[in-house]
């Protein structure tokens, strides 16, 4: 049921209260049954009754009624009666009228009036047009004039649009130019799929003389039906720019559309020509935000001039468009798209360490920049090593410590195989984590108990519940219950992570606290879509051990100089990192987790290569300095 529909049904019952209660208050035949049954009338529809208990000729009072709905394209009226004041044989009811001029409008509320006097000793309204409006005089009709607000575009962090102007084609008509309405409504219709009603009603309502808009084409659409679209009689087309066309990262930003008939009925009410959605990305998550409201007042027109004669209300429901803010930045976003231009498929997410603001967000067409750089679920691999150092520390394990990495090893009876040449036959437990050996860190399951485990995870939020505006993962890890399930944590086989959350463990490390992403600035409040759900409070930041973190930044440098993320060193700061080789869903993945100064990345690509991840890294550092 659309809003219209909803709010005419609430009037509808109303009614059935307020009709008793306007009666119980008329015991006696008098003034007061003449302005319960004009008022009823009025209100239901039944302008017949109401006509009744005028002095006005019956036809011109039920025409005069029907025009005030259909000029006021009024969902309903609604009246409330505040008293009655009789001298003599004349009298006045003063009423409070409530309209619904649907639309997402607010109700249009004034004070109205009914003189009385008798006729023929029976009580009628004295009819005028003022009967309908104080201050509407004889050879002026009602219309309703509505200024749609343009839509404000999504903006970086600098606040440039990350979106360009596109053009959309705006079919109108000038009301008072149409020889049929009804025809040209029935022909628009049957071309675009727009209901008739709906068309005819803003053409009705609209001031005669004025251009109403009535449906907005995106540049495909309109030149798909622009012959049919000409060949209807009264139609004029004016081009309107939008800025909805999506810069990169475009699956992030989203797309717009003008408003289809599917949409229409999408969104459970009529939209305005020149109205526009957001289809997807954060274009959808803030679509009301991005196109406010509509100003709509409500006039009187002159019949002989067709110009508007006064102005008798005027508001702008709701909030003011206004841009939204987000923490992407070009450069770095360049800097990521360039990184994965030259051939890699995968993605690569980048955020500030000391903010957790999410800076770009990039992906090649096989990878989805929401679902999957965002909310994707993907094995952490040896990535997790960086979570359980922290546990090793309180277990006292010495970092020189020599453990093998073998190509395989049996742990709890689940048995792990090193991807690529072993590390060597005895190397230390520093070399086991630059090397990302899955085998010698399976081994240390028996050193770290479930419980620190998890504790590391949920101190580098693994599983926090934090939300962005869009779809996203936060990680999770299945339960501990074995040395096997252990062993294939510290190996990341059994917790699954997002590119974004891992990119955050990244800065946590290097900035020394782990923060909750942010992806937009402004609005502080999201105006999420139905899809996302708002956060019961805020996820504070985490302040990290100072000898655990000291510990992981000798650590990643080490993977960089001489582990198996050797290919992200980059000029500049020093670049510290890891990596993993995982699999999901047959295909070989590599990740890069790391940093260079303050923007720490994730990066995941396919490939049986487990430095691939760290090549990418390497590029995108090294882009960034350049300022590609």
């Amino acid at each position: 049921m659309t809003g219209r529909a909803r709010r005419a049904a609430a009037a509808a019952l109303t009614l059935v209260a307020t009709a008793p209660m306007l009666s119980a208050c008329f015991e006696e035949p008098s003034a007061h049954e003449a302005v319960r049954d004009f008022l009823v009338g009025w209100q239901t529809g039944d302008y017949t009754m109401a006509a009744r208990r005028t002095d006005g000729d019956a036809q011109k009072v039920r025409q005069s009624l029907e025009d005030a709905k259909v000029h006021l394209d009024a969902a309903s009226f609604r009246f409330a009666l505040k008293g009655i004041r009789r001298t003599g044989e004349q009298a006045q009811a003063d009423f409070a009228a409530e309209v619904d001029l649907g639309e997402n409008n607010p109700l249009w509320e004034y004070d109205g009036r009914l003189p009385l006097h008798l006729v023929d000793g029976e009580w009628k309204v004295r009819w005028s047009p003022g009967v309908l409006h104080p201050e509407l005089r004889e050879g002026q009709r009602f219309a309703v004039k509505v200024e749609p607000e343009d839509r404000y575009p999504i903006e970086a962090q600098d606040r440039d649009p990350l979106q360009e102007l596109a053009n959309l084609h705006v079919a109108s008509v000038i009301p008072a130019r149409l020889n049929d309405p009804e025809k040209v409504c029935e022909q628009l219709s049957k071309v675009t799929g727009f209901p008739k009603d709906r068309l005819l009603s803003r053409i009705m309502s609209a001031v005669p003389n004025m251009q109403v808009p009535l449906i907005t084409f995106g540049r495909t659409r309109f030149a798909q039906l622009r012959p049919e679209l000409e060949a209807i009689e009264g139609i004029q087309f004016s081009i309107r720019e939008q800025p909805v066309a999506p810069a990169s990262p475009k699956q992030i930003v989203g797309t717009v559309t003008a408003v289809t008939p599917e949409i229409e009925l999408l969104l459970g009410g009529p939209q305005r020509a020149g109205d526009t959605f957001g289809r997807d990305g954060l274009q959808k998550a803030y679509q009301e935000y991005l196109t406010g409201s509509t100003e709509t007042s409500v006039v009187t027109v002159d019949l002989k001039t067709l110009e508007t004669a006064a102005e008798l209300a005027k508001w702008r429901p709701g909030r003011t468009a206004a841009p939204v803010r987000t923490t992407l930045d070009r450069r770095v976003q360049q800097a990521a798209d360039s990184a994965l231009a030259t051939g890699a498929r995968g993605m690569l997410v980048a955020v500030q360490g000391s903010t957790g603001e999410v800076r770009a967000v990039s992906s090649t067409r096989e990878y989805h920049q929401e679902t999957d750089v965002l909310a994707g679920k993907f094995p952490a691999g040896t990535t997790f090593s960086i979570m359980a150092v922290e546990g090793l520390l309180k277990a006292q394990v010495d970092l020189k410590q020599k453990i093998a990495c073998p190509a395989d090893r049996t742990v709890g009876g689940s048995r792990f195989r090193q991807v690529g040449p072993p590390a060597g036959s005895e190397p230390t437990l520093r070399g086991n984590f630059a090397s990302a050996c899955v085998t010698a860190l399976a081994s240390l399951a028996r050193l770290v108990g479930p419980a620190e485990l998890s504790a590391g995870a949920e101190k580098f939020g693994i599983g926090a519940p934090w939300t962005l505006p869009l779809k996203s993962f936060s990680g999770s890890m299945q339960p501990l219950n074995n040395d096997a399930a252990t062993a294939r944590a510290i190996a990341g086989q059994n917790v699954s992570v997002s590119p974004l959350s891992m990119a955050l463990v990244a800065g946590a490390v290097s900035s020394g606290t782990w923060r909750p992403p942010v992806l937009v600035i402004d609005p502080k409040t999201p105006d999420l879509s139905a899809e996302a759900e708002q956060p019961s409070k805020p996820v504070p930041p985490v302040t990290l051990d100072e000898k655990t973190v000291t510990t992981l930044r000798s650590l990643m440098r080490t993977g960089v100089t001489s582990g198996s993320a050797r290919a992200a060193a980059a000029p500049g700061d020093p670049v510290h990192g890891i990596t993993a080789a995982v699999s999901r869903e047959g295909k070989q993945l590599s990740w890069f987790v790391g940093w260079q100064g303050d923007v720490a990345v994730a990066v995941l690509v396919e490939g049986s290569d487990p430095g691939a991840g760290a090549a990418v890294a390497g590029r995108f550092f090294q882009n960034l300095r350049a300022g590609v």
